[in-house]
């Protein structure tokens, strides 16, 4: 009976679609599996001295940055989004979009910006000494510190929480807030008693983001020198060469991971809150006038400048002030490592995903489902932590070819793989396949399950439909995948840094160890070009919101 019920379900489900999902969830399980398993191995005498004396601080460093930026974040994405969603104001629909745009600066990069522009030689403590005569006591605006790394982090990680939150708003919730206003309450009473309740789901996904963007940080907290578990992984790893405590910190961090996934599910738990969206029903903004009106776009604007304008206009004019001597012979091999690497890895999570993206549309079971959403895991995974478990895997990889290492010529013990870019794509594609998957899920989302039916009604073949319906109707959702996936990988920072092979830099890295250098002027080009790529995928996102 068994026998038959696993051969019944092996003929149902085995084929090259599911084939491919289990050997991606399979890279995901191992990777995150591996990494809890330093939990449980010998401790060394490095890491009873970081437990006993550092791993608290890491751990309230880590916990400081999160619970901070993501109340901040909160505030800020929350209130823009109640502005531009229920109020008419000057430059309200600019902000409607405009308000995403921080989204294409790295944290890295406006972290370097702002600690020179804030410090006693940048230009701002500069302009108030010599035409104003004004001395600010030390401390007064710098950001290299802690509430520097917090300030920092907020403006380039609250559109997250402003996106969900405004889409949310703005197609669920209009009969609730209209009905409210029926009744006479005030814009506030509707705000703190119909909207904040309403857009709980919305606010806690938001700030689940931000909170595994914060968790996964290295080029903030350490520039800023704010210990975290992220930072500590990588002086342990590259200060100490201790692996074996690396991935035991590793550990504890995905221990960390996976308590803020429990808590925001025991959060929502048993709640509905609101129906299917509805563009005909969406809210209709009230008309804000006088004071009102000008605080709002006043509200906006701070932000925005804050977010996105400052930061990009002093990197612009560090780029065409000093464009000809910060230019260096390396960077069109800079920027083809960045292009390649990220192409190469794109193309591999795109090739997967639509497999993965197929075999979920053709099979409704919860065991497809499960290892579809489980190789989307990734992506809430921090790059530390997926580069640890990824090197420990590759290194096991060539202790288990070392013969036939030794048979091509190659000398005992050598690492072949660790040492090459294939571990690196490997650490991209585990990474960021949630963002391919994604855009192909809604892709077929929004496809007829008719034109599928009616070509395999009139003969096709699975591979056939595949090729002639699917995927032109897919195409679309194909190049945004591919966009968006491509961006990622090209700011992505710890990953990177820590799974690169040796003499490999990106955009990225570069820009990264010209500020570590305080060559911050240096960083100026690549950091620019790296925002111009961002904008990017902003753009796609608006288009698809648009759309």
């Amino acid at each position: 009976m068994k026998r038959a019920w696993f051969s019944r379900f092996i003929s149902k489900h085995l084929n090259l679609w599911t084939i491919t999902s289990m050997i991606c969830a399979a890279m995901v399980l191992l990777t995150i599996l591996y990494v809890l398993t330093g939990l449980f191995r010998p401790s060394n005498e490095n890491w009873q001295n970081i437990k006993q004396y550092l791993l608290t601080d890491y751990m309230l460093g880590s916990l400081k940055l999160v619970l901070f930026t993501s109340f901040f974040t909160t505030l800020i994405g929350v209130v823009l989004a109640w502005l531009v969603v229920g109020f008419t104001f000057p430059l309200r629909n600019f902000y409607k979009w405009a308000s995403i745009l921080p989204l294409a600066v790295p944290p890295y990069i406006a972290a370097y910006t702002y600690s020179y522009m804030t410090g006693y030689t940048g230009i701002i403590q500069a302009n108030l000494r010599n035409n104003f005569s004004i001395v600010l006591p030390p401390g007064t605006i710098e950001v290299m510190s802690e509430r520097g790394a917090i300030f920092i982090l907020t403006l380039c990680l609250f559109p997250y929480i402003f996106i969900i939150t405004r889409v949310f708003l703005d197609f669920q919730s209009a009969s609730f807030i209209e009905n409210a206003r029926l009744l006479g309450h005030r814009s506030y009473s509707i705000f703190f008693k119909v909207v904040l309740p309403l857009a709980r789901p919305a606010i806690m996904a938001g700030v689940m983001l931000v909170a595994f963007e914060v968790l996964s940080d290295y080029g903030v907290a350490n520039y800023f020198g704010v210990q975290t578990v992220s930072t500590a992984i990588f002086q342990i790893w590259f200060g100490m060469y201790d692996i074996e405590s690396a991935l035991k910190l590793a550990a504890w961090l995905m221990l960390a991971v996976i308590a803020i996934f429990i808590l925001e599910r025991l959060l929502r738990r048993n709640r509905r809150y609101a129906g299917k969206p509805n563009r005909s029903n969406r809210l209709k903004p009230q008309q804000l006038k006088g004071m009102k009106a000008w605080l709002a776009t006043m509200f906006c604007t701070i932000v925005f400048l804050l977010a996105f304008v400052v930061p990009v206009l002093q990197l612009v004019i560090w780029t065409i002030q000093y464009g000809s001597t910060i230019w260096r012979s390396d960077f069109l091999t800079l920027t083809s490592n960045t292009l390649n690497g990220a192409a190469l890895a794109t193309v591999f999570i795109l090739v997967i995903a639509l497999l993965s993206a197929r075999a979920a549309r053709m099979f409704t079971s919860p065991f497809i489902q499960a290892l579809t959403r489980l190789m989307s895991a990734g992506y809430s995974v921090p790059g530390a932590i997926i580069a640890i478990g990824v090197l420990a895997l590759f290194i096991s990889l060539d202790e288990a070819l070392a013969p036939l290492y030794t048979i091509i010529g190659k000398e005992q013990g050598a690492l072949v793989l660790s040492l090459s870019l294939t571990m690196l794509i490997a650490g991209y594609v585990i990474r960021f396949i949630a963002t391919g998957y994604g855009s192909l899920e809604a892709g077929y989302d929004k496809m007829p399950r008719a034109y599928t039916e009616a070509a395999r009604t009139l003969g096709r073949s699975s591979l056939a439909t595949f090729f002639r319906i699917e995927l032109p109707l897919l195409r679309g959702a194909l190049l945004s995948g591919f966009i968006l996936t491509f961006v990622e990988i090209i700011k992505e920072l710890p990953l990177t840094l820590l799974l690169r092979p040796f003499n490999y830099d990106t955009l990225a890295t570069r820009a990264y160890q010209y500020a570590i250098d305080e060559r911050i002027v240096d960083a100026a080009l690549p950091s620019l070009l790296l925002v111009l790529i961002g904008l990017v995928s902003v753009f796609i996102i608006i288009k698809n919101e648009r759309g």
